[in-house]
């Protein structure tokens, strides 16, 4: 029996998934999304905030403020309520509603800019307004999961040893590309070990992490329009871009599976599949990271109107898998108006 006095003492970390009946390849999917924050973002928000209060930056009348698409900010904003913090959100447009609303019943103060960057994206209009806040009343105390090396060294402590544990002759992981934390974790230790194992960062078409040309992006969780200073590319191997196509394509299969995962981990499991039809034999033993559940992308992802509001007829009707369908086949990471897939780009 498992009894616990605070959320953030709860979290399930080693449960796989075998997708091969699923995907038609040998692939193993980690999910970060059972805990009470939903998404492997807890891990990396517990490390901020006890890092925070070690270093004596955080006291009871201090308000914790920080930029997030939605995922890290459900994390601190019930880390702040079990601890007895204010927390303030800053997000924007692509937040999914059901995450903004969470966040709000956990006591958070949710901010939505709605002015695009430089980029086309959020991200360096948020941290300005964080940047703004913080100036303006010294109560307020940025994490900055950004450039926060408790990101990555949470993911250290217990992401990589966890899949080293359960799969001690791994050959190639998964991780998605966001703030870069949980990949530079898991690549940093990977890296530190004896065994050689491949770490592929699954990154969104049109995300500037990785140099691609930025285009507007609707699924959150995933991509930047800002390069993350976390990033390291000397510790990551390979590289595959997913259009967000390809992404709802994934999630919905898996859906039509009895699985329904976030917008991030269909990203994931759209790279992985890519990679591994290029790259890929029936020994490499392969794991991806799941990031989060599918619940918080009912209103968008999982949503019929909002897929022709942003994607258009064709793909709203392409997307949804007829009950006994076939596996998934081998996704390309195709990019609207291109004529094929985008190849693993190796660093």
């Amino acid at each position: 029996m498992t009894v616990i006095s605070t959320p953030e003492q709860f979290n399930t970390d080693d449960l796989y998934v075998d997708l091969a009946p699923s995907v038609g390849r040998s692939l193993y999917l980690k999910c970060e999304g059972f805990n009470f924050a939903g998404s492997v973002k807890l891990k990396a928000a517990l490390g901020m905030v006890a890092e925070a209060e070690r270093a004596g930056r955080l006291h009871p009348w201090s308000v914790l403020i920080e930029s997030s698409s939605g995922n890290l900010g459900v994390a601190l904003a019930m880390i702040a309520a079990s601890r007895g913090y204010r927390f303030v959100c800053v997000t924007d447009p692509r937040c999914n509603p059901t995450t903004h609303r969470l966040m709000e019943a956990l006591g958070a103060e949710v901010r939505v800019v709605d002015v695009p960057d430089a980029a086309g994206g959020y991200l360096a209009t948020r941290i300005a307004l964080v940047r703004a806040l913080v100036e303006a009343d010294d109560r307020y105390v940025w994490l900055d999961q950004y450039a926060n090396p408790e990101n990555w060294g949470s993911h250290v402590a217990s992401t990589g040893p966890e899949i080293e544990s359960a799969f001690p002759e791994l050959d190639v992981l998964f991780v998605g590309a966001g703030t870069t934390g949980t990949l530079m974790g898991c690549a940093r230790y990977f890296r530190s070990r004896p065994r050689r194992v491949r770490v592929v960062a699954v990154d969104s078409a049109g995300s500037v992490t990785f140099g691609d040309r930025p285009t507007p992006r609707m699924i959150p969780g995933l991509g930047t329009s800002v390069r993350p200073p976390l990033l390291d590319e000397s510790y990551v191997d390979d590289v595959v871009h997913v259009a967000e196509p390809d992404t709802l394509d994934t999630c919905h299969r898996l859906a039509r599976r009895g699985f329904l995962f976030g917008g991030s981990t269909g990203t994931v499991v759209a790279g992985a599949l890519a990679w591994l039809a290029r790259h890929g034999d029936a020994d490499t033993t392969a794991v991806a990271l799941a990031p989060d559940l599918g619940e918080r992308y009912l209103d968008t992802v999982y949503r019929p109107s909002w897929l022709r509001e942003h994607f258009g007829d064709a793909v709203a009707e392409a997307v949804p898998v007829p009950r006994g369908a076939a596996p998934l086949p081998h996704l390309g990471t195709a990019v609207p108006g291109s004529d094929g897939p985008l190849p693993a780009r190796s660093l």
